[in-house]
């Protein structure tokens, strides 16, 4: 057991708590990792404030980097002091849907799932939200949760690829398979959204259009290699989207927003044999609506995209290759960095709409 700081929330909507708590020492397969970088979702805002219930009290934060400072038996592929990237796709790689090839949706009850490695000073126990609680000086996870970096990236833009890059560039890759000459459109230009933008571009998509309400998110997607980028409340977006593809639409639209009119809006956006991606996540409770006549005749698909259907192991290594090539943009997505106890004043900015992705430094 290890003494740590974290922020922890007790209350949903309330300002997180910098408090001592306890951490235990990793057991068979798992790894502890030192928090150097954790960027800040909002996944992790939506889940403060209440959007998606779970328990309390609770730490967040699941976009991280670290070195490795323990490991449990049996753990193989990486070691003390390895630099990794810490995500939240846990998987054990035999079970019906990780023979799939779908890890983000094993269905393996791992020990860590069953009881959070963290408790109180007291030993009450605190959730281990989404499978990673990187608020914190460290953190204990599953092996198959980390990728080895190499040792000349920084952690700050190497935490990004944690989630962020992975869902919204895996969303056009892995989920989509986005082909060369096609036309797609970004909806929602922020840390995901981007990466969406990055990943079509270097799919070979012909056109990448980005529709966002923040004039420096539309600059950031043109940066990113969006061909075209407007605010879909000051213009009719449907009419210049149909305008820019010749009438017919682009082959696939992107929500990376949890905003149901984002969803609602999506299908007006989308060609015949289109598909529509979710890859952001609403809170509970709110419902899209679509017209099932227009879509079984026009052959079109809904397609969901949980982590971009991301394998840990194949697709980050192949994601630092492409920033250390000059092809993928990591540092640009850093807005600014803060110490553990701001980080009531990084979500704040988050929420303000004023950055990207702020990143907590330790």
């Amino acid at each position: 057991m290890t003494r740590i700081k974290a922020a922890i929330c007790h209350r949903f909507g309330e300002p997180l708590s910098i408090e001592e708590i306890d951490i235990s020492d990793p057991g068979p397969g798992e790894v502890m990792v030192d928090v150097k970088a954790c960027a800040i979702c909002h996944s992790d805002i939506f889940y403060a404030e209440g959007a998606w219930g779970g328990g309390l009290p609770a730490v967040y934060g699941h976009e991280a980097a670290g070195i490795v400072s323990a490991v449990g038996d049996g753990v193989d592929g990486v070691a003390l002091g390895d630099r990794v990237v810490v995500t939240l796709i846990r998987s054990c790689g035999g079970c019906h849907y990780c023979g799939q090839g779908s890890l983000v949706m094993c269905e393996e009850v791992f020990p860590l799932d069953a009881k959070s490695p963290l408790t109180g000073t007291d030993g009450t126990p605190y959730v281990q939200s989404m499978r990673t609680g990187a608020f914190a000086e460290k953190v204990v996870v599953h092996k198959s949760q980390l990728a080895k970096l190499p040792d000349d990236m920084a952690f700050e833009p190497a935490s990004l690829l944690a989630c962020g890059v992975i869902t919204g560039f895996g969303a056009v890759v892995n989920t989509a398979k986005v082909r060369p000459g096609q036309a797609v459109a970004v909806v929602g230009c922020g840390g995901v959204g981007l990466n969406s933008v990055q990943g079509a571009a270097l799919a070979g998509a012909s056109m990448v259009i980005a529709l966002d309400l923040s004039e420096d998110k539309l600059t950031a997607a043109r940066a990113f290699g969006a061909t075209h980028a407007f605010n879909p409340v000051t213009t009719d977006a449907a009419a210049e989207i149909m305008a820019f593809t010749g009438g017919r639409g682009v082959d696939y639209v992107f929500v990376t927003v949890g905003a149901k009119a984002a969803f609602d809006g999506a299908f007006s956006y989308l060609t015949k044999n289109g598909a529509v991606v979710i890859v952001g996540m609403p809170p509970s409770g709110v419902m899209a609506s679509y017209d099932p006549g227009t879509m079984a005749a026009w052959n079109q698909r809904i397609l969901g995209s949980k982590m971009g259907e991301t394998d840990v192991s194949r697709d980050i290594p192949m994601l630092v290759e492409h920033y250390r090539a000059g092809t993928l943009k990591l540092d640009e997505l850093v807005s600014a960095r803060y110490p553990l106890h701001e980080i009531n004043e990084a979500i704040a900015a988050v929420n303000a709409g004023k950055a990207l992705r702020n990143v907590i430094v330790f």
